[in-house]
């Protein structure tokens, strides 16, 4: 059995994208396909005392008409701003220290041309710190033929898929879809984002959709799978 799932990069997405990755055997990365404004691609919340606050990669403003691995920054100053901001929220926080490696190789390396390649190495280091041994695959890498959910199809067959795991926001136009899943042999699936455990945070009410730095700098590295898998469907 080969459970897959395909999702566009995001840029250190929450907990409930990991989640994903924990429960898969291959995760493909879809950047093949158009940037969309104002989405999680270039952005996410970090979450202190005063409320959430929104990490932001700076994109040129016809970015809409590319496709997501063809988006590039249109400076490097974000990077200091980033770990200035995400250091002042979580430095006091008690797993702070873990995370120091990944802020070094994403903040303070080598800048990145291209948005995939910055929110690709997060992915991947946040995976491995997670203890994930999920196989990643670029989309660009395989053979793209057809309509929205015929690509998908082709897709997963080319993994030698059985089973197409979700989020639940595709539902809607996937849920009419099953007899083409299931002529191809390949089961349906769609994730539930329920169940998280809490954790001590310094915001005034818990939240579960901020970005999983969230997490890593309040959970021990050991612990931190209960906190961000949860039943499939």
């Amino acid at each position: 059995m080969s459970r897959v799932v395909i999702l566009q990069s995001n840029y250190l997405p929450w907990k409930g994208y990991f989640d994903l990755i924990g429960n898969t055997d291959v995760f493909v990365f879809y950047d093949t396909v158009q940037f969309t404004k104002n989405d999680w691609r270039n952005r996410n919340q970090i979450y202190a005392k005063g409320g959430a606050h929104w990490l932001t990669i700076p994109v040129p403003k016809d970015s809409v008409k590319l496709n997501i691995d063809q988006v590039r920054p249109t400076d490097q100053s974000w990077r200091k701003k980033h770990l200035t901001s995400i250091t002042q929220t979580y430095s006091r926080a008690p797993y702070f220290d873990q995370l120091r490696p990944l802020l070094r190789d994403l903040y303070e390396g080598p800048p990145m041309e291209r948005l995939v390649d910055i929110n690709r190495l997060a992915i991947r280091a946040i995976s491995a710190m997670a203890g994930f041994e999920t196989r990643f695959v670029v989309s660009s890498d395989l053979e793209l033929v057809g309509d929205r959910t015929a690509r998908l199809l082709h897709i997963l067959e080319q993994l030698g898929a059985t089973e197409y795991l979700s989020g639940p926001s595709a539902r809607a136009y996937l849920e009419g879809s099953e007899k083409d899943f299931e002529a191809k042999g390949i089961k349906l699936s769609f994730k539930r984002y329920e169940g998280y455990p809490t954790y001590p945070q310094r915001g005034k009410e818990f939240r579960h959709d901020v970005s999983i730095i969230d997490v890593l700098a309040h959970v021990p590295l050991e612990s931190l799978q209960d906190y961000i898998l949860t039943a499939l469907s």
